[in-house]
């Protein structure tokens, strides 16, 4: 915080706006349609020249979603779902961004988003009961609600590689791609990261490349994305049915309601059933194969048989058993980390001008000149990507310098893992939200779920407090460790916290290693946050 904001005079409680939204993604573009329903003056603040958040970053060549895009839809509007058309199963990044441009158009979003501009602090004054947000651009704006809709996903991590300022040729994170795009015709490529972005891009950059060196740190589990032209019949369906199903995915484990979860324990299957329940969610393709068992995530025996099922369906597109050896993964149990969907990724490697560093047995030591210095040999390359993922779920928060009361820095509150109650907010910092902050489904759920889950709770939530004259609503100490706790208990009972994950913050040193979403799945979450608000917002404190 700089010494003009520590010295800020009190202000006469009169707000600029009712409420500043940081993030123009799909949360924030959906909060401020809420708010702006209740008849709130809103501003939101976006750093990228356009809307979009993830998606406006992360261009990089083979970008795609995860989740169906029969799903990966916004549910609160019959109209604006009813025009629009989704061309494959999951959707591209380009088709992402077309659709979120779409909806800022719909709903004229555009006319309350201040674009070209980072939050750089947000400072809670106590007399004023009011937050005073800085941009880059000196800007200083009040309000009475704060509202952090930053991503997950979206503070782009680029090791510290001795020698990078260097390298003479060009380099490139996937979270920050240019927007003109990457020519690697007859280029010399190294890939820095196997993690989903590195194993979307590589089998693409190889297209083009004259020879790809994947360095790999951890070999990751991927399955077949099974991606297709969606069906005429599909999307007719969709359109009919959309509201109803964004209802019933609130209530499943994932918010995702394209395929079932079975309910039977592993122990209580045959090994033909084990068997045939696995290879029909295999070759379905997506999140269905972590849904094979009830006890998949949570014991061992029945992880091993998913894990080894997936390990011997991998080998089998792999050419060359040496390469196969070093892709295979090994070292956790399967959807402990970011399981990843791919199209040709393991095909790719079968490739005479592809290869692949392991990099746990051989470190990469320096970035010369010309190239990657790994286990003592150099690597000549023209370009390095960086496929590094992101400091996630608290990087977008904790690069911000918010300070609540008494000055209290939430960074430094979040040193040893971040404290928060629902993941909604957070004790010491009135009248700031998190839209699927740490300690709610977020990232283990299909995150357009999961946002209008937050954003319809937060919605309400402030229009209860406007209506009823309550000046401020904020999380208490007691609800918040016990929370914390109880987050953490749940994540002890499944095989989440046995990988270093970025989940737990593993991929980021000195990131304490918290595991930080809540693995009670969205249903049940849900059912939390109802209760909370019908005993009038149980767990917070409100102040008139």
């Amino acid at each position: 915080m700089s010494d003009e904001m520590e010295n800020l005079p009190a202000q006469p409680g009169i707000a600029d706006f009712d409420a500043i939204i940081v993030g123009a993604g799909f949360a924030g573009m959906y909060m401020l349609h809420r708010l702006r329903e209740l008849g709130l003056s809103v501003r939101v603040y976006e750093t990228g020249e356009g809307v979009g958040g993830t998606w406006y970053w992360n261009r990089y060549p083979g970008a795609r979603c995860d989740v169906e895009s029969l799903e990966y839809q916004y549910g609160f509007s019959d109209e604006i779902q009813r025009d629009w058309t989704w061309r494959e199963r999951y959707a591209t990044q380009p088709e992402i961004l077309r659709y979120q441009n779409y909806v800022a158009d719909r709903l004229d979003l555009r006319r309350d988003i201040q674009f070209e501009t980072r939050v750089s602090a947000a400072i809670y004054d106590e007399r004023a009961g009011l937050w005073t947000v800085e941009t880059d651009r000196g800007e200083r704006t009040n309000t009475r609600f704060c509202i952090m809709a930053t991503g997950c996903l979206s503070a782009a991590r680029v090791p510290d590689f001795i020698g990078l300022d260097d390298f003479e040729g060009q380099w490139y994170h996937t979270g920050d791609w240019p927007h003109e795009g990457v020519d690697f015709t007859q280029k010399r490529v190294g890939v820095i990261g196997t993690g989903s972005s590195g194993i979307q891009s590589i089998p693409l950059v190889a297209e083009q490349a004259a020879h790809l060196t994947a360095f790999q740190r951890t070999a990751n589990f991927t399955l077949p994305a099974g991606n297709r032209p969606l069906t005429s019949d599909e999307v007719a369906r969709s359109r009919e049915t959309l509201l109803d199903d964004r209802k019933r995915a609130r209530t499943t484990p994932g918010g995702i309601i394209a395929f079932e979860y079975n309910e039977t324990l592993v122990d209580d299957m045959t090994p033909e059933e084990r068997d045939r329940e696995l290879d029909s969610r295999w070759h379905k393709g997506g999140f269905a194969f972590l849904g094979a068992y009830a006890d998949l995530m949570a014991t061992h025996e029945a992880n091993h048989h998913a894990a080894e099922y997936a390990r011997t369906e991998m080998r089998k597109v792999i050419e060359n058993p040496e390469i196969a050896d070093i892709l295979m993964p090994d070292d956790h149990p399967v959807g402990v980390k970011r399981l990843c969907l791919d199209t040709g990724y393991l095909e790719t490697f079968n490739a005479s001008h592809v290869d692949v560093v392991d990099v746990r047995a051989s470190p990469i030591e320096r970035i010369t000149p010309r190239g990657i210095v790994s286990g003592g040999k150099e690597y000549e390359v023209d370009c390095i990507v960086f496929a590094t993922g992101f400091d996630a779920m608290t990087g977008a928060l904790t690069s911000i310098d918010i300070a609540g009361r008494g000055g209290v820095k939430l960074k430094e509150k979040w040193a040893a893992g971040p404290r928060t109650y629902l993941g909604l907010g957070s004790a010491g910092f009135p009248n700031l939200f998190f839209i699927t902050g740490p300690g709610s489904p977020s990232v283990l759920s299909n995150m357009i779920v999961s946002i209008e889950q937050h954003v319809d709770w937060i919605g309400e939530c402030i229009g209860r407090l406007t209506s009823g004259n309550v000046r401020s609503i904020e999380a208490t100490a007691e609800a918040e460790d016990l929370w914390v706790a109880h987050v953490n208990e749940l994540a002890d009972m499944t095989l989440f916290p046995q990988a270093n994950s970025w989940y737990m913050g593993a991929n980021i040193p000195g990131k304490p290693h918290v595991f930080m979403p809540y693995p009670g799945g969205v249903g049940v979450y849900g059912e939390k946050l109802a209760e909370v608000a019908a005993a009038d917002y149980a767990g917070f404190a409100l102040n008139a």
